[in-house]
């Protein structure tokens, strides 16, 4: 018998129906600006630079890491192209970039047509969330690679911002406000700790259910990675907002102080933080310091913004007037050029 691709592992009839499977969800991204359908060799998005004077495009790409384990073990893939369009566009939104359009690129053992839709699904919600446009994407099959229940998925998302309205935190000072925006639990990092945590330390089964989560512990788990895009893209066009900082890898001392100038630190009440009880959770299962809990996990806070004292007001009452949770969590100041935590209750 004359050797065929399928028999080497790639079964090129299940990427074709992959196809027809993904292709509503493609289509519900689509914004103005996009000039390409799927099936060709590359995606097409046309900028209108009537809107900028001097249109800067921003560019992020990331993954979603260890998280996609859980995904495995639960069998539920609906939620990790979500959290890999999250973590692309809130680092772009970082400086001030309005997101325009993702790829995405998933590599899997075995194409299993569903699964990948599934997948593909998540990440259309995601720039629905993120208001870009899904214009294009890859899916290997790798027999031999990975094992044929696993994937790994990454991400590339492109936006434009005005050059003399680029974020880069030049502007902050001595006394600016530092604002938290609430994250959706553990969002995307801190993943292989988390795991650590729940299989060996505590000998969890995913199907645990956690009274004071209100969920299994896997469903906790697998929350997507809130997209920030609304409020935060609302905020840059309304008030000068001099920082912003996306709380990833790393938590609070490695993220926050890379939006400062030389010179400038954080200080932070981590009183007003309103902690999800997953961290609370984690900490007590793992025996974890307070303070690598900071440097590994969002705590509760998966956008920081820095404002000027001037526009505290207005930025708070907009804040409230569209229902979004808001921390003021310190101020800035100098002598320090990384983050102080403190915890003044009363």
């Amino acid at each position: 018998m004359p050797l065929t691709y399928k028999d080497a592992g790639v079964d090129k009839e299940a990427g074709y129906r992959e196809v027809q499977l993904i292709k509503s969800f493609i289509k519900k991204t689509h914004i103005p600006g996009v000039l390409s359908e799927l099936g060709g060799f590359s995606g097409l998005f046309q900028l209108d630079i009537s809107k900028y004077e001097e249109p800067v495009l921003v560019s992020g790409t990331d993954g979603v890491g260890t998280k996609l384990k859980l995904a495995f073990m639960m069998d539920k893939h609906d939620t990790i192209g979500e959290d890999c369009v999250a973590m692309c566009a809130n680092d772009i939104l970082c400086q001030g970039a309005k997101p325009l359009f993702f790829l995405d690129y998933i590599a899997t053992g075995e194409l299993i047509p569903e699964k990948m839709a599934s997948i593909v699904e998540g990440v259309s919600n995601g720039c629905i969330k993120a208001k870009c446009a899904l214009i294009g994407g890859e899916t290997a099959e790798m027999p031999g690679f990975y094992n044929k229940d696993e994937y790994d998925i990454a991400g590339f998302c492109v936006g434009v911002v005005d050059k003399g309205k680029i974020i880069n935190g030049s502007k902050i000072e001595e006394g600016d406000y530092i604002i938290g925006l609430k994250s959706n639990g553990i969002h995307s990092n801190g993943y292989s700790m988390v795991r650590k945590i729940v299989f060996e330390k505590q000998n969890l089964d995913l199907n645990t259910y956690i009274e004071e989560l209100n969920c299994t512990i896997g469903e906790e788990l697998l929350k997507p990675t809130r997209i920030y895009v609304d409020p935060v893209y609302e905020l840059i066009e309304k008030f000068n907002i001099k920082g912003l900082c996306h709380v990833t890898g790393g938590g609070f001392y490695e993220n926050i102080p890379r939006m400062f100038p030389k010179g400038l630190g954080a200080f932070i009440d981590t009183s007003k933080i309103s902690t999800p009880y997953i961290f609370k959770l984690l900490q007590e299962w793992g025996d974890i310091e307070t303070e690598e809990m900071y440097s590994t996990f969002n705590m509760g806070v998966g956008m920081v913004l820095v404002v000027s004292r001037d526009e505290i007001d207005e930025i708070t009452n907009y804040l409230d007037s569209i229902n979004e949770s808001f921390y003021l969590l310190g101020e800035v100041k100098r002598g320090n050029e990384g983050v102080v935590l403190c915890h003044q209750r009363g």
